[in-house]
Parts: structure tokens; sequence; C-alpha cells
């Protein structure tokens, strides 16, 4: 078996502990959403079905939104950046989703590859001091601060859940199917 598939996703490992296998299917679930928009236009982009208003251009944008919020801002506890600390989130709970549509393919990309490498930055400097079980430095209102661990297991879920979604919306874009 390949490292990495046909798509160019990194398969995750068979045999690794908890941290290289949690890991792996992240990057694995993130390559997939790379390559469900990769080479889209604006218009592919914009597309959605059925009754659904999302995009695979909110989606992405979405995703930058939740690799920040969760990694950036719950678990470092660093200040939200911009364009996030810009939005006025009561006038509209899913800017990152609407927002997607004033923005062109490569804008998203970018700053969805920005989350994720500051992402990516922020686990492994946790993972030097610490390992998976240090909770989020800005907890719940109710005090309770969730782990890196669940962090890491949430935005896979996350991930998976979009990649789903993207899956429907690729093929009615061009007729290209996931797997």
């Amino acid at each position: 078996m390949s490292d990495v598939d046909e798509q160019g996703r990194p398969n995750p490992p068979f045999e690794a502990d908890e941290i290289d296998t949690a890991l792996g299917f992240l990057e694995f679930q993130r390559a997939t959403m790379a390559w469900r928009t990769r080479g889209l236009d604006a218009g592919g982009m914009a597309t959605s079905v059925a009754a659904s208003t999302m995009t695979l251009g909110g989606m992405l944008k979405h995703l930058a939104f939740v690799e920040e919020c969760w990694l950036g801002e719950r678990f470092a506890g660093r200040e939200q950046s911009l364009p996030w600390s810009s939005v006025d989130w009561d006038a509209d709970p899913d800017w990152d989703w609407h927002s997607a549509a004033d923005d062109s393919p490569e804008q998203v990309v970018t700053l969805w590859e920005k989350s994720v490498a500051e992402s990516r930055e922020i686990v492994a400097a946790a993972l030097l001091d610490g390992g998976l079980d240090q909770p989020m430095r800005q907890p719940f209102p109710d005090g309770r601060a969730a782990s890196l661990r669940w962090i890491v297991l949430h935005l896979i879920e996350e991930y998976a859940r979009h990649n789903g979604h993207a899956d429907l919306i690729r093929e009615a874009i061009d007729g290209q199917t996931g797997e």
C-alpha cells in the first residue's frame, strides 16, 4: 500500500500510536476536501444542490473558520484574526458560509490552507509540550474545557461530515465522484 493514494491523499497508518493514527485520519480528511475542491472555478465553488445552500466555497471557508476557532482560539487561546474578527456574527451567524460567494476560489483556498497550516503548527507544538490530554485555554461558558484529543477527533468528524456533502456537490458540477 502506497503512503499516498491516487488522489494525493496520505493514507492513515495501519500500525501507529494514538497520536499518529488520529492525525493520520485528520490529514486524510483534509486532503479529501482539497481533492473535492481542486480545479474548480468560481461557478463550481458557488454551486449548490437540491434545497441546500451549501457550496464548496462556503464549505472551505467554514472549515477555515473551524480550524481557527477550535485550535487557534479555543485550544491555543489566541485572539480571533481577520477576517473572522471583523464579522458581526450576531447579524449573520453563517457568515463563513455566505461570504464565500464574494471571494475568488483562490482566496478561499488560500484562507483554508493558511488555517490548516496554523493548526498543524499549534498541534505540533502542543504535542511537544504535553500531548493530547491538554485542555483548551478558552473553556466553554460553563467552565468545561475539551482536551486536544477531543478537538482533533471533532475536526475529523467535521471534515468527514462535510466531505460527504462535497462528494454530492462535486458530482453535480462535473460528474466526478468520490469513493
